[in-house]
């Protein structure tokens, strides 16, 4: 008997996940169906510990490194802004029942070799050792202007028109110096290139804004993260979309996506049809409908030891602008420790990534290795960044981009947007009338 769904989705990585609670939320049919016993797709979390030297081939662990069954290694980390539009969907999905967030506890950024606590309160501003007293009066005053900006009250742009006024326009308005714009723009602002500098400001007034906002909520830095790791959201929407009636298969081959004159008809797993209207999946389902657009290597780094100059965090973020380094893009590291739940006692998980630019990758992300020194024990992975060919409209197969080497999901929660839009019609917007359910009317 063949069986019919709305929506079938392959994969359980974060963006599939999230997209298949938005459908199942708003009414539709989903199937959702894993190649791998596991969830997570390729931004799993690993454990036990044992799991993760396994699977980069590594002789280990050592006895000293505590109970396997304590670790839950992300293979893609990244952090949630506080207030920003992924954690309103967690809350709007109620996935959030699921799970507990915890604050990471700084952000930095890398200057003349050194770490540096980013500034994003006026407070913060004052006590910097990133600026001199002038630099500092007149970021605080860009500060100000960030946060009382509202897009709807041209009364709050200051004579500028922000869809037509570069972001170079806006930082030399405000007499900003070269290393002020560079942590504005990639600490706080989270811009990978320099590109931004010469497109409209709006955007970058609305990151500062957002990053000044989440650290006002929760300090000491405007990033928080799962407890037990980012393994959690995938499962806890597991139990959400049965909830509504969805259906979750892991373990399960995909033999086949069958078409019908150039549109998805069903999918055939395990011998079995599947009928649906629309397919949404993360690439490697289909890899004859994306293309390489570049590579991103991580390294997970085990320490038994906060990082230097982080005011001996159990957790944090830290920036090395591209400048610095005389590279194109900008080298991410994210800590994480047992302080979450991830590690055993007294071991912190830090992550370096980056953009690939040369041909030897390793080379590219020593100055963050640097910064970690000593370490224990490193896991190297090299990915092709890929994206996809076609928007999908016509063939109703809409595949997610893989995941970049930011480690926050601002990126990667514009392309659930732009996915949502392109499956739906609709834009992706919370609060006011157009929550499907009539019987939840708490206001988000």
């Amino acid at each position: 008997r063949m069986q019919e769904y709305d929506i079938i989705v392959l994969g359980t990585g974060l963006k599939e996940c999230i997209l298949s609670g938005l459908m199942s939320q708003s009414g539709k049919k989903v199937l959702h169906i894993d190649k791998n016993p596991y969830y997570g797709g390729e931004s799993a979390s690993i454990s036990p510990l044992e799991q993760l030297y396994k699977k980069f081939k590594v002789p280990g662990p050592a006895k000293t490194m505590g109970r396997g069954k304590e670790w839950n290694i992300d293979l893609i980390p990244k952090f949630f802004m506080a207030n920003g539009e992924l954690v309103k969907i967690l809350v709007h999905t109620e996935v959030t029942r699921y799970l507990d967030f915890k604050v990471v506890e700084g952000s930095y950024v890398y200057k003349a070799g050194k770490v540096h606590k980013v500034p994003g309160t006026e407070e913060e501003a004052q006590a910097s050792d990133l600026m001199g007293m002038f630099d500092k009066r007149r970021f605080k005053k860009l500060l100000l202007f960030a946060l009382n900006f509202d897009v709807r009250n041209p009364r709050t742009y200051q004579d500028m028109d922000p869809n037509k006024t570069t972001t170079r326009d806006l930082f030399c308005r405000f007499d900003l110096g070269l290393d002020v714009m560079e942590f504005t723009g990639h600490a706080i602002a989270l811009h990978s290139s320099e590109n931004y500098l010469d497109q409209p400001c709006l955007e970058t007034i609305r990151r500062i804004k957002l990053y000044s906002e989440s650290l006002s909520r929760h300090n000491p830095s405007p990033y928080i993260y799962p407890v037990y790791g980012l393994g959690e959201l995938p499962q806890g929407f597991a139990r959400l979309s049965a909830e509504y009636g969805g259906t979750f298969l892991l373990n399960r081959a995909v033999d086949e996506i069958v078409m019908d004159n150039g549109k998805v008809k069903a999918v055939k797993s395990d011998g079995k049809l599947f009928h649906c209207k629309q397919l949404i999946c993360d690439p490697s389902y289909v890899p004859n409908r994306v293309r390489k657009v570049g590579r991103v290597i991580r390294v997970i780094c085990l320490l038994n030891h906060p990082v230097k100059n982080t005011h001996d965090a159990n957790s944090c973020q830290i920036i090395l602008p591209q400048a610095q380094l005389n590279r194109k893009s900008d080298i991410y590291i994210s800590v994480v420790s047992y302080a979450h739940n991830v590690a055993s006692d007294g071991v912190y998980i830090a992550t370096v990534s980056t953009t690939v630019e040369t041909s030897n990758p390793e080379k590219e992300v020593q100055p963050g290795l640097e910064l970690l020194e000593p370490i224990m024990q490193k896991f190297v992975s090299v990915h092709n960044l890929v994206v996809p060919n076609e928007d999908g409209k016509r063939s109703q197969i809409f595949v997610s981009r893989s995941y970049d080497s930011t480690n926050h999901f601002e990126t990667e929660c514009e392309d659930i947007k732009d996915m949502y839009h392109r499956i739906t019609g609709a834009e992706l917007r919370f609060g006011g009338s157009h929550r499907h359910q009539s019987h939840n009317s708490d206001d988000d």
